[in-house]
């Protein structure tokens, strides 16, 4: 690999832990290099240019360099564009972040994703109501990340359609629910109907109860996927039971 310099590039932060005396370890995720560790030199220390720019959940623009995994951090300049997420929105931004920690894998680029992980950033930071965006994200990072079954079509080649009610589970195709006891066991699994599919694979969600099907569809294949569990809806849910559909 050749020590490949990176400059200007927009970014979000999803996690940074101390690094010896006075560093740090961040690992941000970029619109054309898919998540990267870089290792921010000095950023500890009270006159550090980094202080106060590498912050999560607003775009940061980034240079680096290196040819290891471990890149160096160079400069950071804060984009901004929104505030910070207060309250129950800050849950949001720390569940979002822990999910792309947790799921994509390293310099694996998804432009796609990083366009969705903006849109979702900006509406938990900007609007009142977030829900409808953070099952757009989950749908997104899911499906970009091959984790997502075919919403288009059942097992059977058949296209989905609306009036019909079929039985999802996480790691096969989805089928109309009279095929359901083929899986077992069947109560790892859920019964939706082809209008939710449609609604959650379009991101369109004409009913507020499309959320809340759209929800657990998503919270199953995600935790199937996590099944050591999500720490920031750990903390959650032990804060306070909120309901605003983490």
């Amino acid at each position: 690999m050749t020590n490949q310099r990176i400059n200007h590039e927009p970014v979000f932060l999803l996690a940074s832990s101390p690094w010896r005396e006075s560093s740090l370890w961040v690992e941000v995720f970029s619109r054309r290099y898919g998540r990267v560790a870089l290792l921010a030199r000095s950023a500890r220390k009270r006159q550090s240019e980094l202080r106060g720019v590498l912050v999560p959940f607003v775009p940061v623009s980034a240079s680096w360099y290196g040819s290891q995994e471990l890149k160096t951090l160079h400069r950071a300049e804060w984009i901004g564009g929104w505030p910070q997420p207060q309250g129950r929105a800050l849950f949001s931004g720390l569940y979002i972040n822990e999910l792309m920690l947790k799921l994509t894998a390293r310099e694996d680029p998804i432009p796609e994703l990083y366009d969705a992980l903006e849109a979702v950033m900006r509406a938990v930071c900007d609007e009142s109501s977030h829900t409808a965006a953070l099952r757009r994200f989950e749908w997104t990072l899911l499906s970009r990340l091959g984790f997502a079954p075919d919403l288009f079509h059942d097992g059977n080649g058949e296209a989905i359609r609306a009036e019909e009610t079929y039985w999802l589970t996480p790691e096969n195709a989805v089928v109309p629910i009279e095929e359901a006891e083929r899986f077992n066991p069947r109560n790892h699994g859920v019964a939706v109907s082809g209008d939710i599919l449609i609604q959650l694979r379009e991101g369109d969600f004409t009913h507020p109860e499309s959320l809340g099907q759209s929800l657990k569809i998503t919270r199953l294949l995600i935790d199937n996927l996590l099944p050591e569990g999500i720490k920031s809806r750990q903390v959650l849910q032990q804060l306070q039971q909120f309901s605003f559909g983490i």
